[in-house]
């Protein structure tokens, strides 16, 4: 396997970067959405010239969680310290292994792995966010170095540690006007005042997948259980009055799975309504924030990614109420556009360039974020 190109100093028992002489960089990008789809893994090249960014996914795939692991993901926050350290232990050789499979599957040369890990606890409020899956342990079991991390220096700068795609989205995606990413959770990024904007907009594949476990099925492909739904007018009335929707747009502002659990189904347990009906009104519920985000600014080409773009119901609800241009890419961008740019982040990083943006996160400055596990 070949080693990263980088030339290192070693002073007072710290590394710095000193100088960057590699143009082209092959990078494994993890990424574990809060949806538990599996663990998407892609191998990058990423290429630069004159601060122009080129990039090409080589090999990718999605490795779908073993029930067991996705038991161990889910009851993770009710664990104990001791227990939860082993299972970020554990979660780390589980990467690694991945990892080495998928380099020898696919012979492939890498200088590097670049891991968003899994996010189990998120609240920025409290200087606190852990994505689980120990960089140490990663890079033990693939013999790569590792980048891993992302978002904790972000939240000791006072800024949410999320969005951290936007970065790719400017230097990657710049053709669009706004990059929408349907996972876990729906995201937006796009350009204002001269400055990259990012945020949440409302939760998505979190809640419907969760609702289609209670029908037995993993997903509501094509959007066919919500499509023979009703809408529900009180239930829709009711989540849109949550508070976090009165956060004005252009405003850093992050979701997590904690906000979910105490904000979104309580509500849904009030009504007593058929699954297929709250599938319906959620559908309706997200195509409705997603134009009160995005329907006052003007119009443009608007690039969706994640699982949400192979729901056709859904997008033909966005369709309905957002203005702008919507377009699917191919299938590789659509599913693999986040481990893409967590790779990005990670070569970002690795040349000690910024790659958390203040005006995304609300932070007291830009960083370049992620702890870095050398492997010689």
């Amino acid at each position: 396997m070949r080693k990263p190109k980088i030339v290192f100093l070693n002073q007072n028992l710290s590394i710095f970067m000193t100088n960057v002489v590699l143009q082209q960089y092959d990078v494994i990008g993890l990424m574990s959405g809060t949806s538990l789809d599996g663990l998407d893994i892609a191998h990058c090249r990423f290429q630069t010239t004159a601060n122009s960014w080129q990039y090409e996914i080589l090999q990718a795939e999605t490795i779908a969680y073993t029930s067991e692991w996705k038991q161990k993901l889910i009851n993770a926050e009710t664990l104990d310290a001791l227990a939860f350290q082993q299972l970020h232990t554990d979660y780390g050789f589980y990467l690694g292994q991945r990892v080495a499979d998928f380099i020898i599957k696919n012979n492939a040369k890498v200088d590097f792995v670049s891991s968003h890990g899994h996010t189990i606890f998120h609240q920025p409020e409290k200087r606190l966010t852990v994505q689980i899956g120990k960089g140490s342990s990663i890079a033990s079991k693939c013999r790569l170095p590792v980048v891993n991390d992302f978002r904790s220096l972000d939240v000791a700068l006072a800024g949410q540690g999320a969005p951290l795609v936007p970065i790719g989205d400017r230097l990657l995606f710049s053709e669009f006007d706004f990059c929408l990413n349907l996972g876990g959770f729906a995201n937006v990024s796009y350009e204002h005042a001269g400055k990259r904007i990012a945020y949440d907009i409302c939760p998505a594949n979190i809640v419907m997948n969760a609702l289609c476990e209670k029908l037995g099925k993993s997903f509501d492909e094509n959007g066919d259980l919500a499509k023979e739904g009703m809408i529900s007018h009180y239930l829709l009335n009711e989540l849109n009055l949550l508070s976090f929707y009165k956060i004005a747009p252009n405003t850093p502002k992050s979701l997590g799975k904690e906000w979910v659990i105490h904000s979104i189904y309580p509500i849904l347990d009030l009504y007593e309504v058929a699954d297929a009906d709250i599938l319906r009104t959620f559908c309706e519920h997200i195509a409705f924030q997603l134009a009160k985000s995005l329907n006052d600014k003007p119009k443009g080409k608007l690039l969706v990614t994640g699982g949400g773009a192979y729901n056709s119901f859904l997008m033909q609800c966005i369709r309905q109420q957002v203005k702008h241009e919507v377009v699917v890419p191919d299938k590789k961008t659509v599913e693999f556009k986040e481990a893409l740019i967590f790779a990005f982040l990670g070569v970002l990083r690795m040349r000690n360039e910024i790659n958390c943006l203040k005006s995304v996160t609300g932070a007291f400055a830009d960083s370049s974020s992620g702890a870095i596990h050398y492997f010689k």
